[in-house]
């Protein structure tokens, strides 16, 4: 599998604050009109998910689930943004799940495979993490250890 391909730029490019309030503006206005286009929706939530502040991936996430739910034209695009917004928020089991639905049914997406591959990364620099954690807690563990041994010696 290529494992430097361009195509999940996404995963690494963020909107500015500038471009995410114009997305906004027209949600707001829409929502305020009481009808929302599931294309404003679906611009805001890419937007939202393209942020770089954790709250906006999530309200993205939700607003991309919601569009998934009721518009299946609409599935394939959905699939690959809830991917990359849930490999943005670090939660890597869903982002695989979502990637592996969207390469079911397009094998050779590009797209799909380069965010598989930073996926891929993502768990394995997860789980590194999670062992120097588990290290380092053994570590503290065995000199607490020690040092209860040696006071209960001294005595």
């Amino acid at each position: 599998m290529p494992t430097d391909l361009p195509y999940a730029a996404d995963a690494e490019v963020s909107l500015s604050y500038d471009e995410i309030e114009v997305l906004r503006l027209q949600y707001e206005k829409e929502l305020g009109q009481s009808h929302i286009t599931v294309q404003t929706k679906f611009n805001y939530a890419w937007g939202l998910v393209k942020s770089p502040v954790r709250e906006n991936q999530v309200e993205g996430v939700r607003l991309l689930q919601e569009i998934y739910r009721t518009e299946p034209s609409r599935r394939r695009e959905c699939l690959y943004y809830l991917a990359l917004g849930y490999y943005k928020m670090g939660n890597f089991t869903d982002a695989r799940s979502f990637n592996d639905l969207l390469l079911s049914r397009e094998p050779t997406n590009l797209q799909a495979q380069s965010l598989a591959s930073l996926i891929d990364k993502g768990v394995v620099r997860e789980g590194y993490v999670g062992m120097a954690l588990a290290g380092g807690v053994a570590a503290v563990g065995t000199l607490l250890i020690a040092g209860l041994i040696r006071r209960a010696t001294r005595k």
